[in-house]
């Protein structure tokens, strides 16, 4: 029998990974994670390393947590699977839909179960037309969203995620109801010498130029990030949905806030609508709801909204979506435990208590030559790495700068994530203390400091 620690190339040959130069992957080979702790994880070859993105953005309360492994225990020996689809449910999917509701931003009612952030975002979408078919405004379908915005990987999530990568050799876009606007990054984006302030009204601008030249009843939801999370870490400024949602509501637009990184505290807040002011009349999440110890993901909708495609749904005589596994009551289960435990461990005032230490230590690295910004919330960071910090000229992108800082801080027993425009993304479990924070930041800056010198060698 082969067991992890005998994994040899032949036994991983017929892995497709995502997110992957796959010839390269060929010839490397994939880091094999066996085990976890805590804040830590080790390797198929006993290495330890600090998962400085929680997996991916979402093991909120660390490994081997044993409260979640039991929750997914008892409720396998209770049932282990029963769907949600014809008016059939189990107790720990009523018992989630109402956690999730009781901690809602704003006033949203009702939830709909998905198994990923890409499957919500695409349930957003459809819900949406169908809203406005059953309103009689049937041209009302485009969806706006921001380049560098990552909203997923599926045909309908795909359209919206603006990002290359995303799209090249699939066919995306591939017809005009999806349309982009500028990611507010005042760092990349701003004009010489233009404040904050003057940035986002020109944001705001850019929408009010859009809808005129499309037709507000074109145009029937605006969905945004509240941090743009795998598009480089864009933090928003202060008042830029204070700005752009007026313009919303005056034109009839629902917003959506993909919450799927910025739930569950990894602002400092329950959600990042909580942290920006946002009042969303659709919010998807994932990830951080289960902790990433089940797929499980959700739609949460106000009354308003449901409303409308209730009454459809009963003219019709049925809502013709769903997922085999949405409302899986063993993710459900461990999703509900998962936020138990954020209220019974305090863990979003304790974002709030270290977070000053994460972004100190954070902004500290805008001093290395290689670093154009730091920027932050909560716990969710990312550095911008430049050529040249006065013009924020950046590198060539065949350098693939960010992935050399990433396999250096592998090499210093760190795991982070490179991300478009040479970001390096930071995204610890919640549950990281300060000396935790400290240790994380010692092994980036030394990993900064090694590409630093390669690059000095290379010259």
């Amino acid at each position: 029998m082969t067991t992890p620690n005998s994994l040899e190339a032949r036994d991983i040959a017929h892995l497709v990974h995502p997110y992957t130069d796959l010839r390269a992957h060929e010839a490397k080979g994939p880091l094999i994670i066996t085990g976890g702790r805590g804040i830590w994880v080790e390797d198929a070859e006993g290495r330890r390393y600090i998962e400085g993105l929680a997996g991916l953005w979402c093991v909120a309360l660390g490994f081997g947590e044993q409260r979640l492994i039991e929750a997914a225990r008892r409720q396998m020996e209770r049932i282990a699977y029963t769907h949600t689809f014809a008016h059939r449910s189990s107790e720990p999917v009523i018992m989630l839909a109402e956690k999730l509701v009781a901690m809602a931003p704003g006033a949203l009612n009702r939830v709909f179960f998905v198994n990923s952030g890409s499957e919500a975002v695409d349930t957003a979408i459809k819900l949406a037309w169908y809203y406005n078919n059953a309103r009689g405004k049937p041209e009302k379908k485009r969806i706006i969203a921001r380049r560098r915005g990552y909203h997923g990987v599926t045909v309908a999530a795909g359209h919206l995620t603006g990002l290359a990568y995303a799209r090249a050799g699939f066919d995306l876009p591939m017809r005009d109801r999806f349309l982009h606007l500028t990611p507010p990054s005042h760092y990349r984006e701003g004009l010489p010498g233009e404040s904050e302030e003057a940035f986002t009204d020109r944001l705001a601008f850019e929408l009010e130029t859009l809808i005129a030249a499309v037709g507000a009843e074109t145009i029937a939801a605006f969905i945004a990030e509240p941090v743009m999370g795998a598009g480089g870490v864009i933090v928003p400024p202060a008042d830029y949905f204070r700005k752009i949602q007026p313009i919303l509501r005056r034109h009839d637009i629902l917003m959506i806030a993909d919450e799927v990184i910025c739930g569950f505290g990894r602002t400092g807040n329950a959600w990042g609508s909580d942290t920006y002011g946002i009042e969303p009349d659709m919010v998807t999440c994932a990830k951080q709801l289960s902790s990433g110890y089940q797929p499980i993901a959700a739609l949460l909708m106000t009354d308003a909204v449901f409303e409308v495609v209730a009454e459809q749904s009963a003219k019709l005589g049925v809502l013709g979506m769903g997922y085999t596994y949405g409302g899986h009551p063993v993710p459900a289960a461990v999703a509900l435990r998962t936020l138990e435990i954020y209220e019974e461990d305090g863990t979003f005032a304790h974002v709030r208590r270290v977070s000053p230490r994460f972004l100190e230590r954070l902004k500290a690295l805008e001093q290395h030559p290689l670093v154009g910004e730091a920027r932050g919330v909560g716990l969710l960071g990312g550095i911008e790495l430049v050529r040249d910090k006065r013009t924020r000229e950046q590198f060539d992108p065949a350098l693939k700068l960010a992935a050399k800082v990433v396999e250096n801080c592998a090499a210093r027993g760190l795991l982070l994530r490179p991300l478009p425009g040479d970001v390096v993304g930071i995204c610890p479990p919640l549950v990281i203390s300060e000396d935790e924070i400290d240790d994380l930041f010692d092994r980036l800056a030394g990993a900064l400091e090694d590409t630093s010198g390669a690059l000095d060698r290379a010259a």
